[in-house]
């Protein structure tokens, strides 16, 4: 007979959403919440590595910068189809996480003079992206991963593959899962789940995304008859290395290069 595992909470993907879930439920509950992030990957290589570029947050408003401004650069690049609400929200949180996860200890690349330094990105009015070198990314999932080793209510089952969420009457019970290295079926059970899987950008024939990022949490919930939302929005870099896709930063965009068509042209 499969075992079966039990948690408060399961959180499905341990890329940076799903780390920053579980530290949260942690800080939240004093470890009290017994939580549990299945992903189908090792930790450390979940796609939100693959992130260069850096975050943007208001760290100067001092020198320019503001929430209206970083708000206004959020809801003109979304074509004004934004939770207005929404963006002023994550606008005018985004400093603190900034400087939680300096605290935190992530390696922020800094001005001479010691401060956090910052850098001009696509549709940024003021240079607010803040990064760690060329791999933001990397330095943040390690840093959530090293902040969640001193909560011992967490548990990961690295290298499952979730195949379904199990539903009764309208309301989450568990999901079925395998263990990818056994091959062998699991049930979960839990009060609640947090779905941080990943997009859905290897529909696309040619993208920056790696090959793990295939709508999994997406398609289960869609099969469960849970709504989806906004599922036209997809985000993507113009810019990939031919032929395999290889992400070339946004930040050279930022620091001023120029996308040309085959004549040359802008």
């Amino acid at each position: 007979m499969s075992e079966m595992f039990t948690h408060d909470i399961l959180i499905l993907g341990s890329g940076i959403a799903g780390l920053r879930a579980a530290l949260e439920i942690s800080m939240k509950s004093d470890g009290k919440v017994d939580v549990g992030i299945i992903s189908k990957l090792q930790l450390m290589r979940s796609h939100s590595v693959a992130a260069e570029g850096g975050t943007a947050a208001v760290m100067r408003p001092e020198e320019g910068d503001s929430f209206d401004l970083h708000a206004w650069d959020t809801i003109k690049g979304s074509d004004f189809l934004s939770d207005q609400d929404v963006v002023y929200r994550f606008v005018k949180r985004m400093p603190d996480e900034i400087r939680r996860l300096d605290r935190w200890g992530i390696p922020w690349s800094r001005k001479p003079d010691g401060r956090i330094d910052q850098r001009a990105f696509g549709g940024h009015g003021y240079p607010r992206a803040v990064f760690a070198a060329d791999k933001t990314g990397f330095f943040e999932m390690q840093t959530l991963y090293d902040t969640l080793l001193q909560y011992d209510n967490v548990t990961r089952y690295d290298e499952w593959f979730v195949t379904s969420l199990i539903i009764e009457d309208g309301v989450f019970k568990g999901v079925t899962a395998i263990d990818i290295p056994t091959g062998e079926f699991h049930i979960f059970k839990a009060k609640a789940i947090i779905i941080a899987s990943g997009g859905i950008g290897r529909v696309s024939g040619f993208t920056t995304y790696s090959y793990t990022v295939t709508g999994d949490g997406v398609a289960m919930a869609y099969r469960a008859g849970i709504p989806l939302k906004d599922m036209e929005f997809v985000q993507f870099h113009p810019t990939g290395l031919i032929p395999t896709g290889i992400l070339i930063t946004e930040a050279c965009r930022g620091e001023g290069g120029y996308l040309r068509n085959s004549k040359g042209e802008r």
